[in-house]
């Protein structure tokens, strides 16, 4: 042990070189003072036992560091998290950090750990993984497929952990062998201008070459900051194939590369150098649109949703995505429904994979589809709407009723609010049910209940909705998986289209749902 200069500690410190000598002097697990981990040797510990520790490679981290990954201003070590939350995201391994930070204006933030990785990797100063053993990328499962072993993503490309060769996770960083020792700088075909540089993604830049783009600024890219020009680790590594065939397109797509950028006919997104182009269908997308899908159904909307490179205008009333509320340019690629005059972005219904699910033969039955709760129509009117029926939910007939005036003190029986719109009544038992509440269907997917099985109409108990917090007997939508149920007010508020696109849907229906879940 030798003593050492205090780093801004009251007590002198001690310098304790290997584990023996830490496990005599301390009491317990301790942690360090600056980065907040569990202490190992080599550290300094306090000479009065105040508990104070520091690993070896904190205590003497720069309070300046010109990483190589990020040229253009150095991150500065401080001492309190420079946000109002008191925490930060690591740009390097994605975990939360309230300790010191190694910081840049530019909001990139590190763990002094990170920081100090990164810049060894940077000089290829790989000492630290010379004794933490390779573990191998896959695993066979008792089928003989081979699948991945776990979840965990590797903190370089953010590729899964197991998809590589990768080092024991004991080294404390998801690390695939190949991207510790990726090359600083490498000449690309897809940016001849200049090198492309082993860089953080500072400047939250969209990969030219698949288009896609991280929501944090984590792990590495390959990046030309002169040209903007930033590409994702796996897709400069992977070649690009000269011809891609896919059975979701019934002809090939041939590789372009372009010294410009286009719009993906596909998916009507941004994208740069790299295009594949269909000679017959004339149309230019990103490698990955080649194999988007042609049917998905979303947890966004009760019918499946189909695929077109090009809608007519005429097809549809409003142009708006019903997620985003963005205009959608028809021009392009989106998901529409064959039903409904609603349409969707592509990056919008492709966002979150637990929110759709891919339907690959379209006269395959799906046991999800809209099935109406209305089970039997008795009787039609002259312009076509059903004036006698059964429903799945009550015993005898629904009459539509045509003066909603007489009706204004009556509340629907399914979602508690007032009679304020075309209705359906019994005439046996005092019933009634908005026309909006009546045409919902059995089972429903939603986009705010995370569990995968679709919720199911109930009615005729009391339940506690895990929206709005509101105890109520009206109709509901249950998750068998769960049991939570859904009162019907919130499942309409919080379904994208139902209020805007349904043709017959009064404005103070629609007005008396908000109005009464902004009071809540």
């Amino acid at each position: 042990m030798e003593e050492s200069s205090n780093y801004g500690h009251q007590h002198p410190l001690l310098l304790i070189l290997n584990q023996d000598q830490l496990i005599h002097n301390q009491s317990g697990v301790t942690h360090c003072s600056r980065c907040g981990e569990e202490v190992s040797a080599p550290c300094f510990c306090c000479v009065e036992h105040c508990g104070f520790y520091l690993h070896k490679a904190c205590a003497e981290a720069p309070l300046e560091l010109n990483h190589p990954f990020h040229p253009h201003r150095p991150l500065l070590l401080m001492q309190n998290v420079p946000y109002i939350s008191g925490e930060y995201i690591c740009t390097f391994c994605g975990k939360d950090g309230n300790d010191f930070v190694y910081h840049c204006s530019c909001e990139l933030d590190f763990h002094i750990k990170c920081a100090l990785f990164t810049f060894n990797i940077a000089e290829n100063n790989l000492k630290e993984l010379d004794h933490f053993s390779l573990q191998h990328p896959l695993i066979s499962t008792e089928n003989g497929d081979e699948e991945l072993e776990d979840v965990s993503k590797c903190f370089g490309c953010w590729e899964p952990l197991a998809k590589y060769t990768h080092f024991s996770p004991d080294c404390r960083f998801n690390l695939h062998e190949k991207c510790a020792k990726l090359p600083f700088k490498l000449n690309h075909k897809c940016h001849h201008k200049h090198p492309l540089t082993l860089q953080f993604n500072s400047e939250r830049l969209s990969c030219k070459i698949c288009g896609k783009n991280n929501e944090l600024p984590i792990g590495f890219v390959y990046g030309c900051s002169s040209c903007k020009f930033v590409a994702h680790i796996e897709c400069v590594s992977e070649s690009l194939d000269p011809v891609v065939e896919d059975k979701r397109h019934e002809h090939p797509f041939t590789l372009l590369l372009k010294g410009s950028s286009f719009i993906c006919d596909a998916c009507g997104i941004e994208g740069s150098y790299a295009s594949y182009i269909c000679c017959t269908c004339n149309i230019m997308v990103h490698k990955k649109c080649t194999s988007l899908p042609r049917i998905i159904k979303s947890k966004w909307h009760d019918h499946r949703l189909f695929h077109k490179y090009f809608l007519r205008v005429e097809d549809f009333r409003v142009l708006d995505c019903i997620i985003c509320h963005d205009e959608v340019n028809i021009e392009h690629g989106s998901y529409y429904c064959s039903k409904c005059d609603v349409i969707f972005h592509v990056k919008c219904a492709m966002k979150d994979k637990d929110l759709y699910e891919i339907v690959e033969n379209e006269d395959e039955e799906s046991p999800n589809e809209f099935v109406s709760s209305i089970t039997k129509v008795l009787e039609w009117n002259d312009a076509g709407e059903a004036t006698v029926i059964e429903h799945s939910m009550h015993i005898h007939h629904l009459t539509l009723g045509d003066r909603v005036g007489e009706y204004v003190n009556k509340c629907c029986d399914g979602c508690r609010l007032p009679i304020s719109a075309s209705f359906y009544y019994c005439t046996q038992c005092d019933l009634f049910l908005h026309k909006i509440c009546v045409e919902l269907p059995k089972v429903k997917h939603v986009w705010h209940h995370l569990c995968r099985p679709p919720l199911v109409l109930t009615s005729n108990e009391v339940f506690h909705c895990e929206q709005c917090l509101c105890f109520s007997n009206a109709f509901a939508y249950k998750c068998e998986e769960c049991v939570q149920r859904t009162c019907l007010r919130c499942i309409i508020a919080l379904t994208p289209g139902v209020l805007n696109y349904k043709q017959n849907t009064d404005e103070t229906l629609k007005n008396d749902i908000f109005h009464t879940m902004n009071m809540q």
